[in-house]
């Protein structure tokens, strides 16, 4: 099976809100994520995080800490999911790539339809 290292940044405001992403595109359209995406050959999870936000946000972030390492099984291939929890350092959080953003306190997680790697960490940030 296929493998594929991503991470994805946790961002979260000083009111403890979550910032989260809808995917305009793919076989997963409309599901909601923590933005990020694939780590390339030579980069740290941290240099990738750093990248990706600015490609998919133009935003510099600050990573605090890995949150949680989530594998999950897709039909097609295993998913390695480093998660870090970030706050944004600068820029407007502009959307190049995706088709919506929200903010959610922990208490409207559940109000987005998650894509099945990401629900596993929803948990995780309930107890935050």
């Amino acid at each position: 099976m296929k493998h594929i290292e991503v991470v994805a940044a946790i961002i979260h405001d000083n009111n403890g809100r979550i910032f989260a992403t809808q995917r305009g595109y793919g076989n997963f359209k409309d599901y909601w994520e923590f933005p990020g995406g694939k780590i390339e050959p030579g980069e740290t999870p941290v240099e990738a995080l750093h990248r990706e936000i600015w490609e998919e946000l133009e935003s510099q972030i600050t990573v605090e800490h890995l949150l949680q390492t989530i594998e999950y099984d897709y039909p097609e291939f295993h998913l390695t999911m480093h998660c870090f929890l970030c706050h944004l350092a600068s820029g407007t959080l502009k959307l190049k790539e995706h088709e919506d953003a929200r903010w959610l306190a922990l208490n409207e997680l559940d109000s987005v339809n998650w894509l099945p790697a990401d629900k596993n960490l929803i948990n995780t940030l309930k107890q935050l």
